[in-house]
């Protein structure tokens, strides 16, 4: 066929095309590459091709069995049907012929004939079996199993269903079997195969809808159907095999109880399962969630019970709310029996399922909510009023009595940590995540007021620790306290049981009179009374400290150095988009803005509560709020003294996160880190702050408002201002009248004066400021004098606000904003002004809320009354032999006037069970409602000056401070060295010699009252001498050595005539400031 010619060489292919192109190593390539996958998909289809054909063959030939053995199987029962009797062999052959060809759509009729002779010949047809033991028990898997399909089948119509669920019935009989392994592998087949879900498909189409709650079947189709759910269950706990009861309760759990409940589930099964006539084993449930739970990590979207698969193969159930619903409603009965480890694992259930309820109603007014973005669920695929429903029934019956007093006797017992642990998570949720009040819940109330709870929940915060890669053990506290970050596991450990302590012994404190609170009763009496106080003092001024370090841990965990990855304008078109946006750094996904904001709202929220009793009578050392981790200098550079006051301002507690553009054009350009994290301290914890250096920030923001008012051109007596004429005789009704609102609507203008005299006359003098000094402490001495009506004394001499002003005039409130103006004024000019309010008036000015103060501000009011109610709390005797009710008399102008605490109080007697109400409403007739509007016009006028925000930097004692100077020793060195001299005096002349050496020698008092003669004031400046504003001058005043000395202190100038004899400065100085007279003597 071949033959070889001689040529060794092949001769190249001629071409009549014309040249060849030599061809591209890449389009080689490329041409070969798509040859092989030519070759590849062909070779793909033709396997493809067999496959499809084999599959057709099968399926052709299976087609074509199974009609042929449903012809065999009509042909049997035509021939069976003209028989007598019905051959048991012949059944059995059938049944297994029924088996291979069964289908859902073609052989219900067949079925349901098959189940009726099988009920006939129940018991020959069990005998048949027998002989065979395996074929028998897969022929009875097999036939269970298709009576379950064709159940599911016809659920939603109208065929009958009585036969097959007769047949499940027989064939699970507990009597039926001698050997129980049989039964035990039947009910595993059935359940493995969706047993529970048929039975819940029944339910849902054969039983009515629009039901009453009720444990009673409502029809017998419900009876059948719930003996049938019952009949596995039952059979599970008389086993005592741990194994397949937990089998059986988790897919009853998948199945029935984790999907969103239907009407007949709701309102008849689970009723009927809790109360029904079948025991059910709530124990065994316990063991099963507890197995089936215990990897399980919250979330906060619900699923429809799906049926996962871990890594054995195995199925898990998904928990939701309607687990913990279900779970909740079947331990109702079982709560008050459960004992030990089962009301332990009881608890961990639920301290597992309860992050899943879903916090529906939330309280929008809440100032420290997140957005909805970051706190929104979904729950749209459900029906949000069955959830509701839901969640209610589980807060009843966490708030059960029995459910209560088992907490409380478990923990006063045992005090096992996993119990504090799994009550707590409980009680966080509640609060963090439902915003439930402590007050609302009986739980919450109850475990605050136990005060072993409360001591129990410290102990277990400063146990709880982690160990380091080095193998030693750090509490998380102390993570906390220096701003560490936690790991996710860690947060779930401390945060609960942290912010549930921070929660409870809040509000204990506020039903804690200081008598309690201080322990001022003895030891007898304290046995007798029963402690409501779980620590002592002692015990307290550590805790303070760890507190206050948590705070500022969490702020500085709140608030990273680091800016954020995603701008928020572009991270909310993204999610607009749909595009996920990326993952957030570990730290800001183990602890959602909600947990910081809660966290720190409680705990900060107990250090203030601590703070304010420590202010109010000290049980902790001088300085020990203080912390050296806050460098807060008001000198540095910082963008909180915008003239914008709402950059200074109590914001949501948030981690940093910077402004959208709408943000950035109202607010400006968002603050550094460092001064988001000052103002969070200065709003929230100033006094960790130095008093001293608060003061300079409040002084620095308001020269910074006062510079934006009114301009720089103030210092050369231009630029917008306010002009007054006085009369000095009338100086508080010509202010009252043109210094209002409608005449005067901004205050923060520069204010110049004009006196006139009592003969009419303009006083001689320009107001360069001195003048105005001069008005306004009159003005303010004479506006707060108790002669005048608007304001009372205490006992101890103390300013508030007179309750019976308004029979003095019509339009009281009036003269209350106004006087709150011009107190606002003296602030904002720096002026001090010795005006001693009582403590009470000062924390209603400082409230962020209405203003209203609780029982233990009273002593500053009525130490009398404060004394009487507390023996009224605390009497032994018979409460109604006192003979008080709920109305309180009270004198004005000679006429007594009877006030009705409630309404028809005066016909309600005071008993014992109803004496702590009658203790705080009385409390709160005296110190709120006797003389709220006079407060609320009184703040309304100070905030037209000052914004309150900024006096909310201290305390009540510390704005009596800042209104009226601090009670310290004068420093004569400090004087010195910021006098100025004039008139030809210098600090060496022997005039100015003789006159320190004098002033040396005075006792404080006289010093003081030098001090007022020459400044109208007897308290030196808050931050020195240097801050004085006009600087105290001493200027010559004349050479008469007869002549006594004056002072104007307007201008807090001393006018000091030339006398050389110590003795006789001495004695003319004394006469001077002895006689408190000043302005007038010039």
């Amino acid at each position: 066929m071949y033959s070889f010619e001689g040529h060794f060489r092949r001769k190249p292919i001629q071409s009549l095309r014309g040249a060849s192109r030599k061809e591209e190593r890449d389009s080689l390539l490329q041409r070969v590459q798509a040859e092989r996958q030519k070759r590849e998909d062909q070779r793909v289809r033709n396997e493809s091709a067999v496959k499809i054909q084999k599959f057709y063959r099968g399926y052709r030939e299976r087609k074509r069995q199974n009609n042929l053995l449903r012809h065999n199987f009509d042909a049997c029962v035509q021939a069976m049907q003209r028989e007598s009797q019905m051959d048991v062999t012949k059944l059995y052959s059938l049944s297994v012929k029924l088996c291979h060809f069964y289908s859902d759509s073609e052989d219900g009729t067949r079925m349901v004939w098959l189940c009726q002779q099988l009920i006939k010949q129940k018991t020959q047809y069990v005998q048949e079996l027998n002989k065979l033991p395996y074929k028998g028990l897969q022929q009875r898997k097999h036939l269970l199993y298709l009576c379950l399909r064709y159940l599911s089948s016809i659920a939603q119509s109208s065929q009958p269903m009585a036969i097959p669920m007769r047949i499940l019935e027989l064939f699970t009989m507990t009597g039926s079997y001698q050997d129980v392994s049989i039964l035990k592998s039947i009910w595993w087949h059935l359940v493995e195969n969706g047993y529970f879900i048929c039975m819940r498909h029944l339910l849902n189409a054969k039983v009515p809808s629009s039901l009453e709650r009720s444990n009673t079947p409502p029809t017998p189709v419900a009876a059948s159907i719930y003996d049938l759910i019952m009949s596995p269950i039952s059979f599970a706990a008389s086993t005592n095999d741990r194994k397949f009861s937990n089998f059986i309760l988790a897919n009853v759990s998948i199945a029935l109880l984790c999907p969103a409940y239907s009407e007949q589930i709701s309102q008849f099964l689970l009723p009927a399962m809790a109360y029904g006539k079948y025991p059910f084993p709530f124990v065994d449930l316990i063991h099963t969630l507890i197995d089936q739970t215990s990897s399980f990590q919250a979330n906060t979207s619900p699923t429809q019970g799906k049926r996962k698969k871990d890594s054995d193969g195995a199925e898990r159930l998904e928990v939701t709310p309607w687990l913990l619903g279900a779970f909740l409603t079947l331990a109702d009965k079982h709560q008050e029996s459960l004992t030990g480890v089962d009301f332990v694992n009881y608890l961990k259930i639920i301290e597992r399922l309860f992050p899943m309820l879903p916090a529906l109603s939330r309280d929008d007014d809440d100032e420290d909510s997140d957005s909805e973005e970051e706190m929104e669920t979904d729950f749209k695929d459900y029906d949000i009023n069955k959830l509701q429903e839901v969640g209610e029934n589980c807060l009843q019956i966490l708030d059960s009595q029995v459910f209560i007093q088992k907490v409380i006797s478990h923990i006063s017992q045992k005090m096992e940590v996993s119990v504090i642990n799994s009550v707590s998570v409980i009680c966080h949720q509640l609060l963090s995540k439902h915003r439930f009040s402590v007050h609302k819940r009986r739980l919450l109330y109850s475990l605050a007021f136990n005060s072993q709870f409360v001591r129990c929940l410290w102990v277990a915060c400063v146990a709880v620790s982690t160990t380091s890669a080095t193998g030693t053990k750090t509490t998380l506290l102390q993570m906390l306290c220096r701003g560490l970050p936690l790991s996710e596991g860690d947060i779930n450990r401390v945060v609960p049981i942290l912010s549930t302590f921070c929660s409870m012994f809040s509000h204990s404190l506020h039903t804690l009179h200081d008598a309690d609170f201080f322990g001022d009763y003895n030891d007898k009496e304290k046995k007798d009374k029963g402690s409501s106080m779980p620590f002592t003092l002692m015990e307290l001024v550590p805790m303070t400290l760890v507190l206050r370090d948590v705070c500022l841990g969490i702020i500085e965990l709140a608030h990273p150095d680091a800016k954020p990855t995603i701008n928020e304008d572009y991270r909310i078109a993204l999610k607009k988009t749909g595009v996920k946006e990326r993952a957030r750094d570990n730290q800001k996904d183990a602890l959602s803005k909600a947990q910081w904001g809660y966290l720190f709202k409680v705990t900060a929220g107990l250090v203030r509560q601590l703070y304010t009793r420590d202010a109010r009578r000290h049980f902790c050392p001088f300085h020990h709020w203080l912390s050296d981790r806050v460098k807060i200098q008001a000198e540095g550079p910082s963008q909180i003294y915008r003239a914008n006051h709402s950059v200074f301002t109590r914001r949501p507690f948030r981690t940093m996160q910077s402004l959208t553009k709408t943000q950035y054009e109202d607010e400006g350009p968002p603050l550094s880190n460092k001064d988001v994290k000052n103002l969070v301290i200065l709003t929230e914890l100033p006094f960790v702050v130095s008093f001293e250096e608060r003061v300079k920030i409040f002084q620095k923001l308001i020269q910074k408002d006062r510079e934006d008012q009114q301009g720089n051109l103030v210092h050369f007596m231009s630029g917008p201002s306010i002009g007054v004429t006085i009369r000095r005789n009338y100086i508080y009704e010509d202010a009252f009248d043109k210094l209002s609102p409608e005449n005067e609507p901004n205050l923060k203008l520069k204010m110049r004066v004009q006196l006139v005299n009592a003969a009419g006359l303009d006083e001689v003098g320009v107001d360069g400021g001195g003048i105005f000094r001069e008005f306004l402490s009159q003005l303010l001495k004479t506006g707060f004098d108790p002669n005048r009506g608007f304001f009372s004394q205490t006992t101890d001499h103390f300013l508030y606000p007179n309750p019976q002003s308004s029979i003095l005039v019509e339009n009281f409130t009036e003269h209350f904003y106004f006087l709150g103006r011009m107190l606002g004024k003296a602030l904002y000019e720096n002026m001090l002004i010795e005006l001693p309010f009582a403590s009470f008036f000062l924390s209603k000015i400082l409230s962020r809320h209405s203003g209203d103060l609780d029982i233990h501000h009273l002593a500053s009011l009525d130490p009398q009354m404060y004394k009487n109610l507390l023996f009224l709390k605390h009497y032994d005797g018979s409460v109604e032999d006192l003979g008080l009710d709920f109305s309180t008399v009270e004198s004005q102008f000679g006429e007594t006037k009877m006030e009705e605490l409630k309404p028809g109080g005066r016909n309600i007697p005071v008993t014992s069970s109803n004496r702590i109400e009658y203790i705080h409403l009385m409390a709160d007739y005296k110190i709120n409602k006797q003389i709220r509007p006079h407060c609320i016009a009184f703040r309304r006028g100070l905030s037209d000056l000052i914004n309150l925000e900024w006096l909310r930097m201290f305390d009540h004692h510390e704005l009596q401070v800042l209104i009226s100077g601090a009670p310290v020793p004068i420093d004569l060195d400090d004087m010195k060295r910021h006098t100025h001299y004039s008139g030809g005096y210098t600090d060496d002349h022997p005039v100015i010699q003789v006159f320190w050496k004098v002033v040396e020698q005075f006792t404080e008092d006289q010093k003081r009252k030098l001090l007022k003669f020459v400044t109208s004031c007897s308290r030196p400046p808050l931050l020195g001498f240097k801050d004085l504003y006009p600087a105290l001058a001493i200027h010559y005043g004349g050479s008469e050595s007869d002549r006594l000395p004056t002072a104007s202190t307007c201008m807090n100038l001393l006018k000091l005539p030339e006398i050389i004899d110590e003795r006789t400065m001495r004695q003319k100085l004394l006469y001077a400031v002895e006689s408190e007279a000043g302005f007038e003597l010039s």
